[in-house]
């Protein structure tokens, strides 16, 4: 309980940092917008390349990444088939999507994992799943959804090659599966832009919760109460059924699954969001709500199966 309120204690005073920059306007009227655009062409990318780089990919082979794979796969396909009937848009409903099933594994899960699990490479699955295959997918249909990749079949498919996060995250896998080893002047002025990409996410984030309304309200009601009650519920549900009656996964490492799957969703959504200019509005009430009903139910979770 303790890593869990850890955790969420973080990301609150830094979100609130940013709430009050805001607030006093001390970075100007553009101020979320430059932390928006560091962190996504410039930190992310960096975070995400020396995250991989120096990464175990035994672990894609995993049974917990097949787990958390299977529990993505049902969540988002399940805000995706309501996002087709409803006619909410490429843009938007990938967004919602992502707020469904991608979890915020880094800043959060790793604290928790320390705290809760005892061990923060029980978060290495869920990270790499996100970072090597589901970024890159949902970057490119946001590329392709605004018409950035109108034209030949070559440069469609191309796109996630021009797209900063989704660069970082395969020239990351490819250093690691090559097995080559960065020499520090490289990597350490890589390292320390990356260290940006949290603060800078957290605080646009905050910065851009000035001025707005409450949650759950407006168009982006029945969007977001979907989405988190996918996320918040729906995704450790199905993790938890597929872990221990489809692998007959059993103590710690159900624990392990259903922790993971029980994280709210990212705050790095927030930024694709804003940098594609779709859902922000989806991807903040989201954000916010699953990371405030998440508490109660990883508390529930690692009593139940802790």
């Amino acid at each position: 309980m303790q890593g869990v309120l850890t955790g969420f204690a973080v990301i609150a005073v830094v979100i609130g940092v940013g709430y009050v920059l805001g607030l006093r306007g001390h970075l100007g009227p553009q101020g979320r917008e430059v932390l928006t655009k560091l962190a996504f062409h410039v930190a992310s990318p960096a975070l995400l390349f020396t995250t991989l780089a120096t990464a175990d990919l035994s672990v894609v082979f995993s049974a917990r990444l097949l787990v958390t794979a299977l529990s993505t796969v049902a969540v988002a396909g399940a805000f995706v088939a309501v996002g087709v009937a409803r006619g909410w848009g490429v843009g938007r409903t990938t967004i919602g999507a992502l707020c469904s099933g991608y979890v915020n594994s880094g800043n959060l899960g790793i604290p928790i994992a320390v705290y809760v699990l005892g061990d923060a490479s029980l978060v290495a699955p869920v990270l790499l799943f996100q970072l090597v295959l589901v970024t890159p997918v949902a970057v490119t249909i946001l590329d392709l959804s605004r018409g950035g990749g109108k034209g030949t079949l070559w440069r469609r498919l191309l796109t996630p090659l021009r797209n900063p996060i989704a660069l970082g995250s395969l020239a990351g896998v490819a250093v690691a599966a090559s097995g080559l080893e960065v020499p520090d002047a490289v990597m350490d002025p890589i390292t320390l832009i990356g260290n940006m990409s949290v603060p800078a996410v957290l605080l646009a984030f905050g910065i851009g919760l000035c001025g707005s309304t409450m949650p759950l309200r407006g168009v982006e009601r029945r969007p977001v109460l979907l989405a988190v009650a996918l996320k918040a519920v729906g995704q450790p549900a199905v993790a938890w059924a597929l872990a221990s009656g489809f692998f007959g996964l059993r103590g710690p490492q159900l624990l392990d699954v259903v922790v993971t799957s029980a994280l709210p969703a990212a705050q790095n959504l927030y930024t694709y969001a804003s940098t594609y200019g779709v859902g922000e509005r989806l991807a903040r009430d989201a954000i916010l709500v699953s990371t405030v009903v998440s508490v109660p139910v990883l508390v529930g979770v690692a009593a139940v199966l802790g």
